[in-house]
């Protein structure tokens, strides 16, 4: 990899700052002062310095965010906040992008990478990854919907998802539940609970495939992801 490549790549300026840097001695290699733009390096074996401090590069970045309600799913956007602005600016220059959306007033677990063959392993429909939802619903849910879910719930277009399974937690006139789906057609949650006349009034993703929301994490707050649930994310790049 070029030098003003990884330096600009890890945030330290655009490519023209950071060789105006380099021609300046502000970087050395392996404690050698370098000044040619262009010189390679081996991130992984190389020792690289700028300024006095070490530079250990990286090319991707793994987020986990518990996103809160009136949050939108993108990078950007004329309306709303996004999740990217709830990240702090250390992460931006790795320009990292929600792993799929949780509706604006959806809660709960999202990933943010900038890491586009996992986000297609997450996301693409035949990979089927498990998504688990915790809810709140207006309706008494009972032991026959659950039998219902579990065969596929028609939705008002007619289409049927794939079988489901449906937790009871508390059965009244606001029932609480969780729900395991292996798609993600629009709002389908709150759609499959309409289609047996309830209505979803909290909704919060809780786990993805083996990625489960912490506990610790509040409204609004994210980390990087620890090493085993890194150890799950490059398990499915194999």
């Amino acid at each position: 990899m070029r030098l003003d490549k990884m330096l600009a790549n890890m945030g330290l300026g655009s490519r023209k700052d950071v060789r105006q840097k380099i021609k300046k001695g502000f970087v050395s290699i392996n404690g050698k002062v370098i000044k040619n733009q262009g010189q390679h390096i081996d991130a992984d074996k190389d020792l690289v310095m700028f300024n006095g401090e070490q530079i250990n590069y990286r090319e991707f970045i793994y987020i986990m965010l518990n996103k809160p309600d009136g949050v939108i799913s993108a990078t950007e956007d004329d309306y709303h906040s996004t999740v990217v602005d709830l990240l702090p600016d250390e992460y931006l220059h790795f320009e990292p992008f929600p792993v799929g959306r949780l509706d604006l007033d959806t809660v709960g677990l999202l990933l943010l990478t900038n890491d586009g063959k996992l986000a297609h392993e997450l996301t693409a429909p035949k990979k089927e990854i498990e998504k688990v939802y915790y809810a709140h619903v207006e309706g008494e849910v009972n032991e026959g919907h659950i039998e219902q879910f579990s065969r596929g719930v028609r939705l008002e277009d007619g289409f049927v998802t794939k079988p489901a399974d449906l937790t009871i937690l508390k059965s009244d006139s606001v029932s609480e539940i969780e729900l395991s789906i292996r798609e993600g057609k629009f709002h389908q949650v709150k759609r499959m609970f309409q289609a047996i006349n309830c209505e979803v009034i909290y909704l919060q993703r809780i786990k993805m495939g083996e990625l489960s929301l912490d506990p610790d994490l509040l409204e609004g707050k994210c980390r990087e992801l620890n090493e085993e649930e890194m150890k799950y994310c490059l398990s499915l790049k194999k």
